[in-house]
């Protein structure tokens, strides 16, 4: 099968570039190898999606821009790509049973949050357990919250939470941070935010919602929990690049690296959403990033 434009994912990066692509013209088709919305669709409830003032059930949004983008032509197969073949013309995506082609492509698969590796931690994700304070922190106004991790996004985090919840304790395992000097000062000198340094985490405490993490000091081997209502996982994040490293230019971190318009180094590759090298995660910036990338895509099979 021939399309003029192949998605690869189908998270709102993915489903917003088939919107827009479809609806300029393009034959379109996008491949995933689960369900319509990536990580959104494990989101109980997203409240910080525009137009929804009480908020949308994660699900929903995947579905919903799923149905839009397939009313203007875009084509889903529920296939997920084991290779990809960029550098020649037309483009080759490689398919457990077959191999499609396509002029351009638009790179959407993601990224997903490291998790702790602690017990019950996947079982309280939104029900205590979070990996995106943005997203989530407005949960937990007038609550104490812990923040695991060392980075930048860590302190971030803390600083973020600190405006509205009654108290942050960051958990890191080391003395010193990773994150910018700066950073860690400015935390330091905020009344609620507390340092829990030397330490791991090493359970959950709670049945069906967390109600305290308990944590290690790893110079005294000593054990002990803190009370807390939300634990904010920032450990990292892991970009679901594997299929075109060495082919794409990526980070150190293994995001995709692109310019505004979304182009990477290839031309006719496209690359959008959690994906890339992007300074914020959310639903509203990988839709901007597909609609962005969907654009380029149009303007590049109009001149190929």
């Amino acid at each position: 099968m021939h399309s003029d434009i192949a998605i690869i994912g189908g998270g709102p990066a993915g489903l917003t570039a088939g919107l827009y692509a479809a609806r300029g013209g393009a034959s379109v088709t996008l491949y995933e190898e689960l369900f319509p919305g990536g990580q959104i669709a494990k989101t109980p409830l997203v409240e910080n999606y525009p137009g929804f003032p009480d908020g949308v059930v994660g699900y929903e949004v995947g579905s919903l821009l799923q149905k839009q983008a397939e009313k203007f032509g875009l084509k889903v197969e529920y296939a997920g790509a084991t290779g990809l073949i960029l550098e020649e013309n037309p483009k080759r995506i490689i398919l457990p049973d077959r191999e499609d082609t396509a002029k351009a492509v638009i790179l959407c698969m993601g990224a997903h949050a490291r998790s702790l590796g602690i017990p019950r931690e996947e079982a309280l994700v939104g029900a205590g357990v979070s990996y995106c304070a943005t997203c989530d922190g407005a949960f937990f106004k007038e609550k104490a919250v812990a923040v695991v991790g060392g980075g930048d996004t860590a302190i971030s985090d803390a600083l973020y939470l600190s405006r509205f919840c009654t108290s942050v304790t960051v958990v890191h395992r080391r003395d010193e941070f990773r994150a910018a000097a700066v950073l860690v000062e400015k935390a330091k000198q905020v009344p609620n935010i507390h340092f829990a340094t030397s330490c791991v985490p090493l359970n959950l405490v709670g049945e069906c919602c967390v109600e305290g993490l308990e944590i290690m000091d790893l110079k005294t081997s000593t054990p002990r929990v803190l009370p807390v209502s939300g634990v904010f996982v920032a450990v990292g994040i892991t970009p679901q690049s594997a299929l075109v490293k060495g082919v794409v230019n990526l980070n150190e971190g293994g995001s995709i690296l692109t310019d505004e318009l979304m182009k990477t180094n290839i031309p006719g590759v496209y690359a959008a959403g959690d994906i890339r090298n992007t300074p914020l995660r959310q639903v509203i910036t990988a839709c901007a990033d597909g609609a962005i990338a969907a654009t380029s895509s149009l303007e590049f099979i109009s001149c190929h």
